[in-house]
């Protein structure tokens, strides 16, 4: 509903974003409607590190935030388009914000595939926090995962190991930069607060 104008009904996704106000601008009538722009925060990680179980949690101990879970809208159509999906996202981000909260959306990404969208100029910041933790705890959790899951062969197990290192040895050089959270050694409650506190200080 957010891209459909007021004014004039045309559905445009790139209006203009003004800061000062701030306002989205329709390029068809040049009307003006305010909105309200506030910072998005992402939670990503490699498969096993704790994202979804961490976000569940959250989701039941904070009035602060939505905290959402970006699997719940994947289909096979992004995986020719993947970028569709990314846009997807923060266009729901976008229109949930509008109700005064934040949004933590919890999904495997880096910050390049959010950065570059249209979407990305209603949110005043994007804040990324990468969790990680070790290669043996990572290969544990995927293969005591339940079978249906398909997470316990090598070849899986292998690409989200790869996936762990490249964020813990680029987090601090990326566009903008990744916080990291190591989940190796401490509980899913820690892992809450930490990623709370992680927000709520920014």
């Amino acid at each position: 509903m957010f891209n459909v104008c007021p004014n004039c009904g045309e559905y445009r996704v790139d209006k203009l974003v003004l800061p000062d106000g701030p306002y989205a601008v329709c390029p068809v009538c040049e009307h003006r409607h305010r909105f309200v722009r506030l910072p998005l925060f992402v939670v990503t990680g490699a498969s096993g590190t704790g994202k979804t179980t961490t976000c569940l949690a959250a989701a039941a101990s904070t009035k602060d935030f939505v905290v959402m879970e970006s699997d719940i809208l994947w289909s096979d159509e992004f995986n020719q388009q993947p970028e569709n999906y990314r846009e997807l996202w923060l266009r729901v981000c976008k229109n949930i914000s509008q109700a005064g909260r934040p949004v933590i959306l919890c999904g495997s990404c880096i910050p390049s595939q959010f950065e570059s969208r249209v979407e990305r100029r209603y949110f005043s910041e994007i804040h990324y926090l990468a969790l990680v933790c070790d290669d043996e705890a990572l290969a544990s959790r995927l293969r005591s995962r339940p079978a249906w899951r398909r997470t316990s062969d090598d070849e899986y197990i292998a690409r989200h190991v790869e996936f762990n290192h490249w964020l813990k040895e680029n987090a601090r050089t990326t566009e903008p930069p990744m916080t990291l959270l190591d989940t190796t050694e401490i509980s899913v409650d820690e892992s809450v607060e930490q990623l709370l506190r992680w927000a709520l200080k920014i």
